[in-house]
């Protein structure tokens, strides 16, 4: 008699995931990124990623991507990651040559008279801490769960007629209540 599956029991078993490691004992080599790449010295794929870039209807395609709003810094990594991948470069090599290839891709864009973003987030150096309303809004996106938890606590601490101090953090608070 065969045992039950998880799908037949209709429940989720949190035992059947992989465990941590397992990419290490299988054959990977059927992934561009399981065998050696194609440019380990950083300055050779650096070369060969500007001659990528030299290319009429990718420069266009770059162009028009900048002048949209997109960063370079979000084209780098796109392009980092997209290498990795393919098997074109190690992941340090892409890391190494993330500096010149951002200043390349701006030079681009001034000789071209092109409105860019170096950063994606251009003031985050500027601020010195984030406001309680800027970091509940990235709760609510990346952290679902965390932001109801903080909802359905503060709701009881009203309820119960505790006052919420305004002159605090509200991460202060958590940390007074624990």
């Amino acid at each position: 008699m065969a045992l039950p599956t998880t799908q037949e029991k209709g429940q989720l078993d949190l035992l059947s995931a992989a465990p941590p490691g397992i990419s290490l004992t299988q054959d990977n080599t059927k992934y561009p990124w399981g065998n050696p790449p194609k440019h380990s010295d950083p300055d050779k794929a650096m070369d060969a990623a500007v001659a990528s870039l030299d290319d009429p209807t990718i420069k266009d395609n770059m162009l028009k991507l900048l002048f949209a709003g997109i960063s370079v810094e979000s084209l780098i990594e796109g392009f980092i990651y997209s290498g990795f991948e393919s098997g074109k470069f190690s992941l340090d090599t892409g890391l190494l040559m993330k500096g010149p290839l951002g200043l390349y891709i701006a030079s681009m864009a001034e000789d071209e008279g092109i409105p860019y973003r170096l950063f994606e987030n251009e003031n985050a150096f500027e601020e010195e801490e984030l406001d309680d309303e800027h970091v509940l809004k990235i709760m609510k996106m990346n952290n679902p769960s965390m932001f109801k938890l903080l909802q359905q606590r503060t709701r009881e601490a009203i309820r119960e007629g505790k006052k919420i101090p305004d002159d605090k953090s509200f991460l202060d608070q958590e940390r007074s209540a624990e």
